[in-house]
């Protein structure tokens, strides 16, 4: 019991999960809001406004170098990990939407004979860089506060 409280207590684990949530949740209403419909994938989903993992590896890189310093070598590897998610996301990620986007829009044209799909692909993978930018600097913000 004494790890499990630990984890629960380790600010570096919860701050950065609460980030995660509330943007989450955040998406989740402004898309209720945009479209009058709830849709509770978007809680899970990846995409959207702000980047909620870039949000969460700034904070938690943030919060890191304000407790080791900012020249320690665990902020130097927190900083590189959130830089190659926020890459990641707004690259890679963003890559395969586009592709996602594109293959459905082939599937759904009259007339071409494709193969039998069983299911849409996922088109919101990835981050604008603006969405990244926001992400970044909510967690940035956060880790000052936290």
């Amino acid at each position: 019991m004494n790890e499990l409280t630990a984890l629960a207590t380790n600010k570096y684990i919860y701050v950065p999960l609460l980030v995660w949530f509330f943007i989450q949740l955040f998406k989740v209403v402004w898309d209720l809001v945009e479209t009058k419909k709830f849709n509770f994938k978007r809680i899970l989903g990846a995409g959207g406004m702000p980047s909620s993992h870039s949000a969460v590896v700034m904070c938690l890189a943030v919060m890191i170098g304000k407790a080791e310093g900012f020249n320690s070598y665990i902020f130097a590897l927190s900083l590189i990990f959130a830089i190659v998610v926020m890459y990641d996301a707004a690259g890679v990620r963003r890559a395969a939407g586009k592709q996602a986007k594109l293959l459905n829009k082939i599937i759904d044209t009259p007339g071409l004979s494709v193969p039998e799909v069983q299911e849409k692909l996922v088109e919101v993978l990835g981050h604008t860089p603006v969405q990244v930018f926001v992400g970044a600097i909510i967690g940035i913000c956060v880790g000052l506060i936290a």
